[in-house]
């Protein structure tokens, strides 16, 4: 690798740093292509990724950033998984640690907050995003329909007598 390759890869881990709401870095020893694949395949469809960059050159990046004590983690083989939503990487990461353990989860960072291994494991036990989104919206709009059934009430407790007193008619 080049100068201007390693300055173009130090340019998009910067960038990487500052735009994900979290990253989480783990140790990968041991993991098969395969079992690397299928890790990259899931974090994709939750709407994450996983980067593998050489640790010097990530050092070089973080620094700067809001994430910069996050570089005491690069030791080692190491894997960065990032998601713009503060959850999402989390919950990958955590999920597919707990299949497959050569998988460790070293710590990450969310903005300016470092996290250890259990910080990772709290954030990963958040609600995500959209179900937070699910969540206010059922509760905005459970008030609406307990009104609509008190108003609608009243009409059937009329028809319901009415039906009483025709059949009694009949």
């Amino acid at each position: 690798m080049d100068r201007a390759q390693k300055e173009a890869l130090v340019g998009e881990l910067g960038q990487i740093f500052t735009d994900s709401g979290v990253v989480v870095v783990a140790h990968y020893t041991g993991l098969t292509v395969a079992e690397m694949t299928d890790f990259r395949s899931r974090m994709r469809e939750a709407g994450g990724s996983v980067r593998v960059a050489k640790n010097t050159l990530a050092k070089i990046a973080l620094n700067g950033t809001p994430m910069e004590k996050m570089g005491d983690l690069l030791t080692g083989q190491t894997v960065m998984a990032y998601s713009e939503d503060p959850v999402t990487a989390a919950k990958v990461v955590e999920a597919y640690a707990k299949d497959n353990d050569k998988l460790v989860v070293l710590g990450g960072s969310m903005g300016e907050t470092a996290l250890d291994p259990a910080g990772v494991k709290a954030v990963a036990a958040m609600p995500s995003r959209e179900e937070l989104i699910a969540s206010i919206v059922g509760c905005i709009a459970a008030p609406a329909a307990n009104l609509a059934g008190a108003l609608g009430a009243p009409a059937s407790n009329i028809a319901s007598i009415l039906e009483t007193i025709e059949e009694k008619a009949a």
